[in-house]
């Protein structure tokens, strides 16, 4: 007999094949983790049906560690995958495997070459598993409802947390289901192609194996479709490892001594452990006495209760809030529960049911809250919306008057805010990353089998809590499978994970050094601190007694409910709707794409029973007001009519190709004077969309770039399907001196992408591609490199015309830097005059891309503020030392920017920062440090491919009504 086992990052596959090779015995189960125990019983299992020893070897992702252990015989997936592909399915040119946590592209023609992820599992089956959880549905149930699909929305693959970021506002929005669960598959696709392919085309005969290609039929469709193959999954594509790892084998076996071994193994502990939570009962019981003094008010609430009542809900992440209160701010009703995907289907439960027990109920105000505010509000005619860090503050203010600091750490979110004199002095919120939130638990607590309410609590004893560090959830996953290698107890796997989380919420959000950054009155809220183990960690960590209110998952619902009482005017009703038109309320949606603008924006249109509408998903009032959004205070729009103002001229010498990406967003108007003047016929790419990014993904080499970087592929694809007769892209380690720092240097994507896109982009191979090394820093120098290059690519031009364009180039980017300063000078003073807030919205050049920024500009000025560049005011800033070597001509601007809005009352700034930008790390420590010194509010706003607009908002309003609180005290 020959045995293969295939040990994955969460199932385990096993086969028997006989003399013949013929498969007499497979298996294919889940381990949950438990990888030893479960290998050890499976061979067990096989040693009883087709006897005790046999040809056998070990692959998969789990199982070196596990072979090396036993002095099993190994083989590697890849190898033993092309094994079974050669034997079972010859001529194969691609294979295209997603596991558990790992995903593979083989290409086998022209030799083997292996493309597999490294450190992330997004796009891959647990990827797939936590968004059906999140739709509540089986995997299965996902595939089913997908195929019934009409819309496709964007959303991120690359990790669950920035998966989820996009998908929870589009269930709180009232997307359909189906509709997000193809969105969901197509994400999964976009991030093999983008992530794993990298440049590489995928053509030919393709084979899918693993799990959810087998699985899932509308998966493999997608690829399908976006490929343009027709793929092929296989009999046994589950199983392709594992017979591969039979069909190698060549060493007899003894399956029953090596499943003692597995065991043996099993019970040794060799993992770095940290202190316990709690040494004894006695300590415990004293931090249980100590937190339970931290109550809110209660009063009775009979059901013929008459006196007014004020109503807070919080639609949150994961989970819907309703408090109710009474005139004297004191707690009569609270409700608490998971949105279970349909948000307004529970508070409409909860609404009626508080009808019905309390037949006088007299409702003076309702007030919402959260991810969900706005549908909330419209559905149930809520009086009062308000941002959710107004209403935790309003709450737990109301809870601890002298109050200095407060984190709240929910399903997904997590927000802290530093008080001081009375108002919020500082805003941290977690950007792109949910690993220190609720949800990072109940990811592992399903992983292993558990209730998270019950895997929680398993830690407060345990002996050795695992050392797992602050990392991110997919990293985590692995840390996690060692320690169970290395014989971690589930006990001390739970306290580990509960310390991770506070350790990522100190040190990756607040990026606090002390207790004393944080302040001496903390208030911890938020559903994750009901864990006893969270909170008993933050305290160790930080060295500081906390409060934590009894009603800390309710804060939210509790401070909505609270600023309702203060809005309310006495006397008057609420407009909730009436009990007999909640019972009638009902809802329906409507997926549909805007058209009205070239953003194309996918939007949900929420229609209620009463005929109110909702409409979500829009960057702009368009497809509400059905009138254009007024560009007049926005500079970045001024910026982009500046860009598109530069038509083609006389063709004389040919058709030059400029890419409207990354650099040229600023130095357009530099190049297309210089061609332009030499007679050549200038055309550039059009302004980015989803669709032009698409069309380039396929030759990305890299996923860590930065979005950008990224659509430069679609831009260049573009230019050489025009038939231009060359584009020209140049290198530039510099840019030119603006005199704001000790040195002038382009980012190593903005200087060198060129040379990317050069080496992976085939459409190259049939256009001429000018990509030199040119620095218009030094204008003499730059005449004669320019001079050499524009003779080697078309014949000898009269130094007189190259002299002439090279002066217009430069006169003409002059004058283009002073008509953005002028038109920045004009709206602040327009501004001013309106007594408009002014915001700096500060990135580098490419962030005006509406791609890019996803509107958030026009967001924004929806607002009521005047939106200015970093450029049109960097200019005003005096000299000042920075603590960084201030080195980049795009960071010397946002340093400069940051400075003068510290002397500009009502100026204030908000960093836009691209996902994957290295450089990045340094500028928001030191923007942030810039604009504290100045006593100002530091707002960063992290960007990607991903539209979310509803977490841009929360982020944005928080600031808004923090500096409303600031002015007001």
């Amino acid at each position: 007999m020959r045995v293969g086992l295939d040990v994955g990052s969460t199932t385990i596959k096993c086969v028997v094949l006989d003399d013949r090779n013929n498969l007499i015995y497979h298996t294919y189960e889940r381990h949950y983790s438990h990888i030893v125990e479960k290998s050890a019983e499976l061979l067990r299992r096989v040693a009883e049906r087709c006897g005790w020893e046999a040809v056998f070897a070990i692959s998969g992702s789990a199982g070196m560690g596990m072979a090396e252990s036993v002095k099993a015989p190994f083989v590697q997936e890849v190898f033993a995958t092309r094994v079974a592909a050669n034997r079972l399915a010859p001529g194969t040119d691609v294979i295209i495997e997603l596991g558990g946590e790992d995903a593979k592209i083989l290409f086998l023609t022209n030799g083997m070459e292996v493309r597999m992820n490294g450190s992330c599992a997004g796009g891959t089956g647990a990827f797939i598993d936590q968004m059906a959880t999140l739709l509540k549905m089986g995997a299965d149930e996902m595939d089913q409802a997908a195929q019934t699909a009409e819309k496709t929305y964007t959303i991120a693959a690359r990790c669950g947390v920035f998966a989820k970021s996009d998908i929870q506002p589009l269930i709180n929005q009232g997307a359909k289901s189906a509709d997000i669960a193809k969105s969901i598959y197509q994400a999964v696709v976009n991030q093999t192609i983008a992530g794993l392919a990298q440049g590489r085309p995928i053509k030919g005969h393709v084979l899918y194996l693993g799990g959810p290609l087998t699985f899932s039929q509308c998966l493999r469709q997608s690829f399908d479709e976006t490929l343009g193959v027709t793929g092929t999954c296989p009999e046994n594509s589950l199983l392709f490892v594992a017979l591969g790892a039979a069909f190698y084998a060549e060493e007899s076996w003894d399956l029953l001594k090596t499943a003692e071994l597995l065991e043996q193994r099993g019970m040794s502990e060799t993992y770095r452990s940290q202190p316990p939570l709690f040494e004894n009962q006695a300590e415990y019981d004293a931090f249980k006495a100590r937190h339970a003094k931290a109550a809110v008010p209660q009063a009775d609430f009979p059901t013929d209760y008459a006196k007014p009542v004020h109503i807070g809900i919080d639609s949150g992440s994961t989970t819907v809030k309703v408090a109710v209160i009474d005139e004297n701010a004191e707690l009569l009703f609270t409700d608490y529960r998971p949105n279970q995907g349909d948000p307004i289907a529970l508070l409409k439960t909860v609404l009626l049911g508080l009808y019905e027990s309390h037949p006088k109920l007299n409702v003076a105000s309702v007030t919402t809250t959260g991810y969900g505010e706005d549908l909330a509000k419209a559905a149930f005619h809520a009086d009062f919306g308000v941002v959710e860090t107004v209403a935790h503050f309003t709450a737990a203010k109301h809870f601890m008057p002298d109050v200095d600091f407060i984190i709240d750490i929910g399903g997904q979110d997590m927000k802290c805010f530093k008080i001081e004199n009375g108002a919020i002095s500082d805003i941290f919120l977690n950007e792109a990353c949910s690993s220190g939130c609720g949800s990072f638990l109940q990811t592992f607590a399903q992983a292993l089998g558990y209730d998270v309410k019950d895997f929680t609590k398993l830690g407060l004893f345990a002996d050795r809590p695992v050392d797992l560090g602050s990392r991110c959830t997919v990293f985590m996953n692995s840390s996690v499978k060692q320690a169970q290698k290395d014989g971690a107890s589930v006990e001390n796997i739970s306290a580990g994970l509960s310390i991770s989380v506070v350790k990522n919420a100190i040190y990756k959000v607040i990026r606090a050094s002390s207790p004393e950054e944080l302040g001496r009155h903390v208030v911890v809220q938020g559903g994750t601190f009901y864990n006893e183990a969270v909170l008993r960690a933050f305290e160790k960590e930080m060295g500081l007694e906390v409060i934590r209110p009894n009603i800390a998952g309710l804060m939210g619902a509790y401070g909505a409910a609270l600023y309702g009482m203060k809005k309310a005017v006495k006397g008057n009703h609420s407009t909730l709707l009436t009990e007999p038109e909640m019972r009638a309320f009902h809802r329906e949606t409507e997926s549909r794409s805007c058209g009205q603008c070239g953003n194309n924006c996918q939007l949900t249109v929420n229609t209620f029973s009463d005929g109110g509408r909702l409409i979500s998903g829009n960057r702009c009032e368009r497809p509400i007001t059905g009138k254009k959004d007024d560009d007049h205070w926005n500079l970045y729009e001024y910026k982009r009519q500046l860009l598109l103002g530069y038509k083609p001229g006389e063709n004389r010498r040919g058709r030059i190709g400029l890419p409207l990406c990354l650099n040229f967003w600023e130095l357009y108007p530099f190049w297309h004077t210089f061609f332009t003047k030499l007679g050549f016929q200038v055309v550039h790419s059009p302004m980015s969309s989803r669709k032009l990014y698409l069309e380039g993904q396929g030759s990305i080499p890299s996923d860590t770039a930065c979005f950008p970087a990224k659509l430069a592929h679609g831009h260049i694809e573009f230019l050489a399907k025009l038939g231009v007769d060359a584009i020209f892209y140049p290198c530039m380690t510099y840019n030119i001196d603006e005199g704001l720092g000790q040195n002038h240097y382009n980012c190593p994507v903005v200087a060198y992408y060129p040379e990317v896109l050069a080496g992976n982009c085939d459409c190259l191979k049939n256009t001429k591609f000018i990509y030199d090394y040119v620095g218009i820093h030094r204008p003499h120098d730059f005449e004669k490199k320019i001079t050499a290059v524009m003779e080697r690519e078309f014949g000898p031009i009269p130094h007189g015309e190259i002299k002439a364009a090279v002066e217009a180039a430069y006169g003409e980017y002059e004058r283009h830097m002073k008509q953005i300063r002028e038109k920045g000078a004009e709206i602040m003073a327009a501004a001013r005059k309106e007594g408009r807030r002014i915001i700096v919205l500060a990135g580098r050049p490419y962030h005006v891309d509406p791609e890019v920024n996803h509107g958030i500009d026009t967001l924004i000025t929806q607002f009521g503020a005047a939106v200015i560049t970093e450029d049109s005011v960097s200019q005003l800033a005096d000299p000042f030392k920075t603590t960084v070597l201030n080195q980049w001509t795009y960071h010397a601007r946002l340093y400069a920017a940051a400075k003068y809005c510290c002397s500009q009352p009502d100026m204030d700034l908000v960093q836009l920062v691209s996902f994957g930008c290295g450089v990045d790390a340094i500028t928001t420590d030191e923007t942030r440090e810039i604009l504290r010194e100045g006593g100002k509010l530091y707002t960063q706003l992290k960007i990607d491919e991903i539209t979310n607009l509803g977490a841009v908002r929360i982020r944005l309003r928080s600031l808004f009504a923090a500096l409303e609180e600031q002015e007001e005290t």
